[in-house]
């Protein structure tokens, strides 16, 4: 064990924070789980779905500390290499036809010969922002033509959108506003920004009215993103609104110390509370601290992440850090909001802190991405200790 904690490289406040979560993610993923070992194939037995968690982090900090070793000038070329392949991943996905109650459901893949599931659109969003990034820093102090980005830079983006969009919208549009965030922080002109904007304004709306149009050409779930807007919109209570009544019942009953480790009731009755909403159990049984506590390590990771991205020594790691890490925080933040009812029900989960496998190993995945830029920057600083420079130490320190 001593070996490993001095093979481990990186910020370690990164370290730090992921792991905190990762432990504390296993009381609310236990307790919100009883109900899905009744209901579901757990035979009654809760325990199943702890180990479950468990190993899917163990596996999550296996890829974690794998990733972090590897140079991330690496990443340059593996993003061009990925790209094609998560494009024919989410093409086999697709065409998996797979629907409930009519609608698109082709968000999984069965990985052979272990029977276990993958969401190929998460590994997607790591994968196109990396690749973005690398694009990003290889313009960088050049006249940008808008038609030379056209198919290099927002063709691959368009394509991954493309496919992702009719079983999923709200990965879809996360991916979309993340990409257009990084490419701001990037520099690409803001004129060239707000056509690819309205372009996409207008491809959504095209595929909206398609899918109204001709609802059994292509399964979709327009139906159900337009529900869930209106539902949100309008504010009454309708059956569409069960799951974020009851989230609101959850976090209304917690108060400020909340009920105590295993005790919510909520549990028994929210859909997804192990996942989508196990923000709102957490709020239930730790109360108004306990949502602190998690909103605070976020912003703690955040500000780590920026950290890193303003030391990295090239403009690729900066923007790097910044793609891969800034979707964290989001989907954190989108979680948390679901559940409050400030955004309307998007299926986004809460990062190594919900169960699911796919979504802990693309956090970790891309949190070792930025603890790779991280070491590098370490690494730097040995060497300069090395070479006895008191001025670039001094710099350092200050």
């Amino acid at each position: 064990m001593q070996t490993l904690f001095k093979n481990i490289k990186g910020d370690r406040l990164i370290w730090a924070i992921a792991a905190l979560l990762a432990i504390f993610s296993f009381l609310p993923v236990y307790s919100a789980a009883s109900n899905l070992a009744y209901v579901g194939g757990g035979a009654g037995n809760t325990f199943t779905y702890f180990v479950k968690h468990f190993m899917h982090l163990f596996l999550g900090f296996a890829i974690m500390y794998g990733v972090h070793k590897i140079p991330y000038r690496y990443f340059r070329g593996l993003s061009m290499v990925m790209i094609p392949i998560v494009i024919v991943l989410l093409v086999v996905t697709m065409l998996q036809g797979t629907t409930i109650d009519g609608a698109n459901a082709s968000r999984w893949i069965q990985i052979p010969f272990i029977g276990m599931s993958f969401q190929t659109s998460t590994l997607a969003a790591v994968v196109l922002m990396v690749y973005v990034a690398r694009y990003l820093s290889k313009i960088q102090n050049k006249k940008i033509a808008f038609v030379e980005t056209l198919l290099p830079l927002w063709a691959p983006v368009f394509i991954v959108l493309i496919l992702i969009l009719p079983a999923n919208f709200s990965t879809t549009a996360i991916i979309f506003l993340m990409v257009m965030m990084l490419a701001f922080i990037g520099g690409y002109p803001v004129k060239y920004l707000a056509v690819i904007i309205g372009t996409g304004l207008v491809a959504l709306t095209l595929f909206v009215l398609v899918a109204k149009a001709f609802p059994d050409t292509m399964p979709n779930r327009v139906d159900t993103w337009m529900s869930r807007v209106e539902n949100f919109a309008n504010g009454e209570n309708t059956e569409a609104d069960y799951q974020s009544e009851n989230a609101k019942i959850a976090i209304a009953s917690g108060g400020v110390r909340g009920k105590g480790p295993g005790k919510s009731t909520q549990k028994n009755v929210l859909p997804q509370s192990s996942s989508d909403f196990i923000f709102a159990i957490i709020i239930e049984e730790y109360g108004l601290i306990g949502g602190l506590f998690l909103l605070v390590l976020y912003s703690w990771l955040l500000f780590r992440i920026v950290i890193v991205s303003q030391k990295s020594d090239t403009i690729f790691g900066k923007l790097l850090v910044l793609g891969v890490g800034l979707p964290i925080i989001f989907q954190a933040l989108t979680n948390m909001a679901v559940a409050v009812e400030l955004f309307p029900v998007t299926g986004q989960t809460l990062p190594l802190i919900s169960s699911g496998g796919t979504s802990i190993w693309m956090t970790c995945l891309a949190i070792g991405i930025i603890l790779s830029v991280s070491a590098k920057r370490e690494q730097m600083k040995e060497q300069e200790v090395n070479n006895d420079n008191p001025l670039e130490i001094l710099s350092e320190t200050i």
